[in-house]
């Protein structure tokens, strides 16, 4: 295959970043979210174990003072819970509380609901597509 021209690598970014955010503002859209967008995010890290609010920061991508007001925020709703750390009294370490558990199954049931309709309406091979093209676009946004 020939190498891509600058133009054409230009137009695909700009193509597939639009389409991205449309489909982003699609499922909040569509969905029943009780959380905003960086409270959901947050929420999906903590269900994998605690962490702390460095290592939040981190796959965010955003401040660490960004990241203690969300966190919280998520303490304040009920939804994530501090604790000191059991080895270091100095750390802090932040857990997903049942509520939080809560809101986020019910989130991420209402957002799975519409992208599952739209992707059931796809052909075999499109969904075979969209499978190898969701692998390409988990690596760029861990980039």
């Amino acid at each position: 295959m020939p190498a891509a021209s600058t133009t054409q690598i230009t137009d695909l970014a700009t193509t597939l970043r639009l389409a991205c955010m449309r489909i982003s503002r699609r499922v909040r859209f569509e969905s029943s979210d009780a959380i905003a967008p960086h409270h959901f995010s947050v929420l999906v890290h903590l269900s994998k174990g605690e962490r702390m609010p460095g290592e939040l920061a981190a796959l965010e991508k955003v401040s660490a003072p960004s990241m203690t007001r969300t966190i919280g925020g998520l303490v304040d709703l009920g939804y994530a819970a501090r604790s000191v750390d059991a080895d270091d009294k100095r750390c802090v370490r932040v857990a997903i509380t049942d509520a939080g558990r809560a809101v986020l199954k019910d989130t991420l049931r209402s957002r799975n609901a519409w992208m599952a309709t739209r992707v059931a309406g796809l052909t075999p091979r499109e969904r075979e597509v969209l499978a190898e093209a969701s692998i390409i676009l988990e690596r760029l946004a861990a980039e």
